[in-house]
């Protein structure tokens, strides 16, 4: 992975990541940004955190490293569109810090930031309109288990981009990559439900998807 020179694959990404992006942010209050302290302190604070948490990582060979996501409260904060820009953020200055390599970012947007926001967002969608708004659904079913999954689809689709790239053998992607997603599976659950319990408790206003008529009142 020492070589600059982008595959077929990362340039795709590449382009791919900037479209998506390009229409995400279209649609973004940039505005309300530059106005709203909030909205400031929630999204860039945000950022930080993640690329605080982002920095701590473990692993082996170049690229198959592991940490924690945050990316399963963080769409319920911010809202789908901001936790993208937010993450987005940290990826790129966890880039530049020389912890990801700079043409892995349209991969990495991809696989590690969309998909797993993409993943939690549409869960708390459909948990909003199809099931009961209880408060024990909202951290369970769209903190708790989204956050288990959501780095599980990140950990399982990086395995097969580095073994589609011919980056690494499936043997070294499965043996010191792949066989770690278990063992991030419930701490990642754990940090993101106990984030979102802390919030709700304490801090309900910062929380963007949470609505205290609908989830403590009617129950």
């Amino acid at each position: 992975m020492d070589h600059i020179q982008l595959t077929n694959i990362q340039i795709f990404a590449a382009l791919l990541a900037l479209v998506i992006s390009f229409v995400i942010g279209k649609k973004l209050t940039f505005s309300r940004l530059i106005s709203d302290k909030k909205i400031q302190h929630l999204v860039f604070g945000s950022a930080a955190s993640l690329f605080v948490l982002w920095m701590f990582r473990a692993g082996i060979y170049d690229g198959l490293s592991v940490h924690f996501l945050w990316l399963s409260a963080l769409p319920l904060v911010l809202g789908f569109r901001w936790a993208v820009f937010s993450a987005s953020l940290a990826l790129i200055g966890v880039t530049l810090a020389g912890q990801e390599h700079i043409n892995m970012l349209g991969v990495n947007f991809l696989l590690g930031v969309l998909a797993p926001i993409g993943l939690t967002y549409g869960i708390y969608s459909f948990t909003f309109h199809k099931l009961p708004r209880h408060t024990f659904i909202y951290i369970f079913l769209c903190a708790f288990i989204p956050g288990a999954l959501a780095i599980g689809l990140k950990m399982l689709s990086l395995s097969g981009y580095y073994y589609l790239d011919d980056i690494y053998s499936w043997y070294t992607v499965k043996d010191n990559y792949l066989i770690l997603t278990t063992l991030m599976l419930f701490p990642e659950a754990m940090f993101n439900g106990m984030t979102i319990t802390l919030l709700i408790i304490y801090r309900p206003e910062w929380v963007y998807t949470f609505y205290d008529k609908l989830y403590l009142d009617e129950q």
